[in-house]
């Protein structure tokens, strides 16, 4: 089983790292990737705790705008962590995150909804990257909402009066990067409508231009129209084709594993990293 797509508490999960590696095991998961948002401060603990039989995939998924405007998430694996260009634009992207939280807060706050940016902050692990989920929970401690699902249902998403955008690469500005840092970048659920505003078919040429290696086929958020659409581009463009979980803990329902990438698929993936990385004890 291989799940290519997970978050913990250094970004918006609520497992620790060492916390989901164990989760994982016990779901029989034999490769995992961890992708927080934004950041890599979660892979020295989840290293420290990996056992056999299970093989460690270190990444982060990237945000970033495209000139349109588009939120697009993409998926960097297999990089070098101590790459100087590519966490010099992962942290300038967490440094955004926190005036777009105040604005998003002072927005809900002109419309009588009992919030603050220590909320926020409270809600949020040490050293996480701050984001809409921490507001979220924020949100369900002071009882404005029930659940973080129901905060971005009804106020939190996309297209909501209360979402602010951040400065964030472009998806070719930071595929490039993860390149040139020795990975591989694939293109997290590009298909997921009810996020929000999405990318448009033509819009992978541009991107594979860029060095895409692969799109995120299989995940909950992509109904089975959408799948077969994406199955479809990815052959054309002779793109790999992977399914991961998405897995963020208590904080969505997604579950681990239930969405999964074919093993030739991940080791064709794997392949076109500039080096061995994949970790394992």
């Amino acid at each position: 089983m291989i799940d290519l797509h997970t978050h913990t508490t250094a970004s918006d999960g609520t497992d620790s790292p060492a916390e989901l590696i164990n989760k994982a095991l016990s779901a029989g998961i034999k490769t995992l990737a961890i992708t927080d948002h934004d950041s890599t401060s979660g892979w020295s603990e989840a290293i420290a705790t990996l056992r056999t039989p299970m093989s460690l995939v270190l990444g982060a998924e990237i945000s970033t705008l495209t000139v349109e405007g588009i939120s697009v998430h993409i998926l960097g694996l297999l990089f070098d962590g101590e790459d100087r260009d590519l966490q010099a634009m992962l942290s300038d992207s967490r440094d955004t995150r926190i005036p777009r939280m105040r604005k998003m807060i002072e927005l809900l706050a002109a419309d009588g909804i009992a919030i603050t940016m220590e909320d926020v902050i409270a809600a949020t692990p040490p050293g996480a990257t701050v984001g809409r989920p921490h507001l979220a929970d924020a949100l369900v401690k002071n009882k404005v909402i029930a659940s973080r699902d129901e905060a971005f249902v009804d106020l939190l998403h996309n297209a909501s009066k209360y979402y602010v955008t951040h400065a964030a690469p472009t998806p070719e500005d930071a595929i490039s990067q993860i390149k040139k840092a020795g990975g591989v970048a694939v293109i997290a659920h590009p298909f997921a409508s009810r996020r929000g505003e999405i990318i448009s078919a033509a819009t992978f040429t541009t991107l594979v231009a860029a060095g895409l290696n692969g799109i995120e086929v299989n995940h909950r958020d992509h109904s089975q129209v959408e799948r077969e659409q994406l199955t479809e581009i990815a052959d054309q463009l002779h793109l790999v084709k992977t399914g991961s979980s998405d897995y963020h803990g208590n904080g969505k329902l997604n579950a681990l594993g239930e969405n999964l990438t074919d093993p030739a698929e991940w080791e064709h993936l794997e392949s076109l990293a500039n080096a061995r990385r994949v970790v394992r004890k």
